[in-house]
């Protein structure tokens, strides 16, 4: 009995998946556990693996195609099976001529109403439109014309200056302008050769991959679903450029600015924990374990990969797992348990030398952390101007979990561990 190999769900977030190579071919005999296809979900390429015995007897989807869940990849049943009642009777859908009737009528619907606001734009606008003022020129020198007269001037390009109106009161109507041709023949115009450019329009058109196609999507909902607040801090990073030179002169380990910040992050979300919890349906959930995304920048798009328990880990072991994951992620090697579960998010782009950003929160966190460069600037220190290391943050809120002065504490937590690092070891 012939089995019919549907595309499998691979992440919480996929909807469809792209076959990115055949690694079996038709006729070929299919043993259970077999890798038959690579396949580019939204978040990385995954194996698609046979549970059936049989041969291979149809391919549905083309290398470089995509397919919705639960659609037909391919069918493996007995040698010279015959498939086509199968193959009929999978891809038939009964409300096709259903959908293309609907289709008829509400297009017929969308051409009457064009045909009634064409009438109505004829019988009633027009005669509005060529109703002739009584009013005076203004002592301002504004010139008179009816506003169907200014719409045609602009169209065609036609100085009313050097239009004489013939209604009242010298108002310019449409008749004045109908025998004028397009630009103003009582101007005298200058001709001026300018250079010709050789030059043609061109352009790329490149399909939208599956990640990108559910980063626009999730980042949408978040955008216009959660209400957005926006907090920025300046944090002096004097103690921690010193304090992370002297690290990484007798670690094996290299520390990172971001390595500080994650582990900065999850010591203060332990103390303010709101900024740690989680909108799901009508429930708040307040995470007790610290999931900490770090985004991470690919050719496709953005992936997120997860810290888990970062309040839990040392420096050297953060830097240690957010250098793998950030590996994995570039080669598309991430598996969903690297990136599912974050409850807070920092995005950083001061090593691309952006001073201050805001960032769209990562479902379903209530928060997420855009990081800036670290500048030298000068700064007011006991009195005196003196040059300063200073890095600005800015919080995306979404204000059905978080309210300002929550965030602010938050902040304000995350400033002291910052200017005194020494306060992250404890």
């Amino acid at each position: 009995m012939a089995e019919i190999i549907r595309m499998p769900k691979m992440s919480d977030t996929m909807e469809e998946g792209v076959i990115a190579s055949w690694l079996k071919k038709v006729g070929d005999e299919i043993k259970s556990g077999d890798i038959l296809a690579e396949v580019e979900t939204d978040k990385a390429t995954m194996e698609l693996e046979s549970y059936d015995d049989g041969i291979l007897l149809h391919i549905g989807i083309k290398d470089g195609e995509s397919v919705p869940v639960n659609g037909i990849i391919a069918i493996i049943g007995e040698k010279d099976e015959d498939i086509s009642e199968i193959l009929n009777e999978a891809n038939r859908n009964p409300s096709d001529e259903e959908d293309k009737k609907e289709l008829l009528v509400e297009e017929e619907k969308d051409i009457k109403e064009e045909e009634k606001d064409i009438e109505i734009n004829e019988d009633v606008i027009d005669p509005i439109n060529k109703i002739e003022s009584t009013e005076n020129i203004s002592s301002n020198g504004r010139i008179k014309a009816s506003p169907l007269a200014k719409k045609i001037a602009l169209e065609k390009g036609i100085d009313l200056k050097n239009v004489k109106g013939t209604g009242e009161g010298g108002r310019i109507t449409k008749k004045d302008l109908d025998s004028l041709p397009s630009g103003d023949s009582n101007i005298p115009s200058q001709k001026i050769d300018l250079p010709k450019v050789i030059a043609e329009e061109s352009y790329d058109e490149i399909p939208v991959s599956q990640m990108r196609k559910t980063i626009s999507k999730r980042l949408s909902e978040s955008k216009f679903t959660a209400p957005h607040f926006y907090l920025t801090m300046e944090i002096n990073m004097d103690n921690c450029v010193s304090g992370r030179k002297k690290i990484n002169e007798s670690s094996d380990v290299k520390i990172s600015f971001n390595d500080i910040i994650l582990k900065a992050c999850a010591s203060a979300l332990r103390k303010h924990p709101m900024v740690n919890s989680s909108l799901i349906e009508n429930n708040i959930r307040k995470n007790h374990h610290i999931h900490i995304g770090v985004a991470v920048a690919v050719d496709e798009g953005l992936l997120v990969p997860v810290i888990r328990f970062a309040d839990n880990k040392t420096l050297s072991h953060i830097s240690l797992e957010v250098k793998e994951l950030a590996g994995k992620a570039k080669e598309k090697k991430l598996q969903p348990s690297d990136w599912e579960g974050n409850t807070f998010t920092i995005s950083n782009l001061g090593m691309f030398g952006i001073e201050e950003f805001t960032a769209i929160i990562n479902p379903n966190d209530s928060c997420i952390l855009a990081v800036g460069g670290i500048k030298n600037t000068p700064i007011v220190k006991n009195g005196e101007i003196v040059p300063g290391n200073i890095m600005k943050v800015t919080m995306s809120c979404d204000h059905r979990l978080v309210d300002g002065a929550t965030g602010a504490a938050f902040l304000k937590t995350l400033k002291e561990l910052l200017e005194d690092p020494i306060k992250i070891l404890v």
